[in-house]
């Protein structure tokens, strides 16, 4: 049996209230996880040490997922598809000063938890690096249809990974992941302001 709306969205539109309130249960929710494990699993958090080259590491990676991705949206069709449906889903309601959260809650609560807790706890390691990137994958598949973005995700998942792995530091994950949401959120608002 064939679906009768083929290209039908598969989740219905949220306000922007709602997203603001699942950013922030997500991340209460994502936090409540890392501290449980941390405390059941004996887990040694990474090391949160601010220096001089956290900024450039978390600038460096941030710009390399930010023209992928704008490479990847130009060229792969399937995935400029998935992420306009997540980005329009995310995105759209939101007003400019919400971008801030959108970098901040994600940005450090989903770090604390897949490079920060689930990365030393599996293992600073190959093996490590490609489970939490799978899981970090998964988080971001809101639908069947989006799984080109749930790749992405995962690729994103693994240049984190590997920035908190070469640095031993956790810091440089949460500043890259937060300058790339704060950048991609930007951006698309930007562009959707110019074609509307």
């Amino acid at each position: 049996m064939t679906d009768p709306t083929p290209n039908a969205p598969e989740l219905e539109p949220l306000t922007r209230m709602q997203i603001l309130v699942a950013m922030g249960i997500t991340a209460l929710v994502l936090l409540g996880i890392s501290k449980l494990w941390m405390r059941l699993g004996s887990v040694v958090l990474l090391p949160l040490q601010w220096n001089s080259t956290v900024l450039v590491w978390g600038l460096g990676i941030s710009a390399i997922v930010t023209l992928a991705s704008g490479l990847l949206y130009r060229l792969w069709p399937a995935y400029r598809e998935s992420a306009d449906f997540y980005l329009n889903l995310v995105l759209k309601p939101l007003a400019w000063p919400d971008l801030i959260w959108l970098g901040l809650l994600p940005g450090m609560s989903e770090e604390l938890l897949f490079r920060g807790v689930m990365l030393p706890a599996i293992g600073l390691n190959p093996l490590g690096l490609a489970i939490s990137s799978l899981c970090f994958g998964a988080l971001h598949l809101s639908g069947k249809k989006q799984w080109p973005y749930m790749v992405w995700a995962t690729a994103v998942g693994l240049m984190l990974g590997l920035g908190a792995l070469i640095t031993g530091n956790l810091l440089v994950p949460i500043v890259a992941h937060i300058i790339t949401n704060l950048a991609s959120g930007c951006l698309w608002k930007w562009r959707g302001q110019e074609r509307g």
